[in-house]
């Protein structure tokens, strides 16, 4: 049911999410913005499939040792998450960074404007100066590539490591 839900596009889900997201009372706020792209199916999949890979020896062997559910999955679970979760939080920073439909939907505040539709509004401004809008998608493109090659290794370890059995 949840791999189902990659089939979906993102134009069917908007109307309903923006119903969801103004009952509760987000509209024109960060939580507006960012609440809704954390939950997806891509996330929930790609930490199943990493998760299935996880030798269950560890797990029984933390039990056997006077392991609670909570300390197996704290002291033994997690740290081993670790290159998952930072390639997974890369993968949802850049998917909301480069964000355009959902800000534009969501907020009308001046002041929540994302880089994406800065730039829109500036080639609305500057539409026959090119030059200054290659600029400012230069300089947007700019913290993804630090990022990633700030975690690179983490980025890797983890498309390594998830499809091993």
């Amino acid at each position: 049911m949840i791999f189902a839900t990659l089939l979906v596009t993102a134009p069917v889900v908007l109307i309903p999410l923006f119903l969801v997201v103004r009952e509760l009372g987000m509209l024109d706020s960060y939580a507006g913005l960012i609440i809704p792209a954390i939950f997806n199916a891509f996330g929930i999949f790609l930490l199943r499939q990493f998760y299935l890979g996880l030798p269950k020896e560890l797990e029984e062997a933390a039990v056997i040792d006077g392991c609670g559910h909570w300390r197996v999955y704290w002291n033994i679970v997690l740290p081993m998450s670790r290159p998952i979760l930072s390639a997974l939080a890369i993968f949802f920073f850049l998917a909301n960074w480069n964000a355009f439909v959902w800000p534009l939907v969501a907020t009308s505040d001046q002041d929540l404007t994302v880089v994406q539709l800065g730039i829109a509004s500036f080639q609305t401004q500057y539409s026959s100066n090119w030059n200054y809008i290659l600029a400012a998608a230069t300089i947007a493109a700019l913290p993804m590539l630090i990022l990633f090659f700030a975690f690179q290794r983490q980025i890797v370890e983890s498309v390594k490591t998830s499809g091993l059995k």
